[in-house]
This record gives C-alpha cells, structure tokens and sequence, in this order.
C-alpha cells in the first residue's frame, strides 16, 4: 500500500493512481488502514514483550477526500489499562485539510505460544520493525 512509519503514532502516505477508486477518489480502505496500522503502532510501543494487541473496533469518519498529494496520520494513545486500550487518530492531506477522524479500541492479552509459530514468534522476539511497509 506504501504506508511510511515515520514514528510510533505517525504514518504517511504518497497517493498513487492506484489508491483512487472507480469514482475518482482515494479509496476510503486507504485512509481506514492508515488508521489501523498507526492505532497499532502507537499501542505496541506500550506493550511489554509478554503482551500482544488485536483490534476490537474502529469508527471512522470521512470528512473529506484527496486525489494527490501526501496524507499523515497521527494517533493519540487516550487510556490504557492491562487489558484495553482506546486511541483517536486524525488522517490530514499535505495542505492541513482535515480528511479523515477516527477512534478505536484494542484488546491486550498474554503471548501465547501457538502450534505451528516460528522459533522467533516463540522466543518472545518482536519482528524487525522496517520504515515502509
């Protein structure tokens, strides 16, 4: 998709041609997972490594739309407790325009170790975090 980490509650975004929909707009699965993947980020450096995350929800509003240009994301940690967590997150076009708002909460639980892991994900390792994904 070319989402950019540029930090844990910051993600951004170049639209290409292939990002705009059938009717001549970024496509709203873009910006949804921009906020997915910066909610989770934003958490995940708040977890020790005996804990992982999952989504339980997300609603997102859609104020605006962009057909060029970069957008950001940035994500607020709102409150965290040993089990849930809840974020905001506000999706912006290059220019400041306000695209996209969003809040989400997530479940924290302990690691287990699952047939069929690998000897990394049983090691209790966190994967290589990359820049671009």
């Amino acid at each position: 998709m070319g989402l950019h980490w540029e930090d844990p509650q910051t993600v951004r975004l170049t639209i290409r041609p292939e990002l705009i929909n059938g009717g001549g707009l970024l496509s709203g699965v873009v910006t949804y997972a921009m906020v997915d993947y910066c909610m989770g980020s934003t958490l995940w450096v708040q977890t020790t490594k005996d804990e992982r995350i999952a989504t339980i929800s997300i609603s997102i509003n859609y104020i605006q739309t962009a057909t060029e240009g970069e957008i950001v994301c940035r994500t607020t940690l709102d409150r965290r407790n040993r089990t849930n967590a809840v974020m905001r997150s506000e999706v912006r076009h290059e220019d400041g325009r306000l695209l996209v708002t969003a809040i989400g909460s997530y479940t924290i639980f302990p690691r287990r170790t699952l047939k069929g892991t690998s000897s990394r994900a049983q090691a209790g390792q966190r994967p290589a975090t990359t820049p671009d994904s």
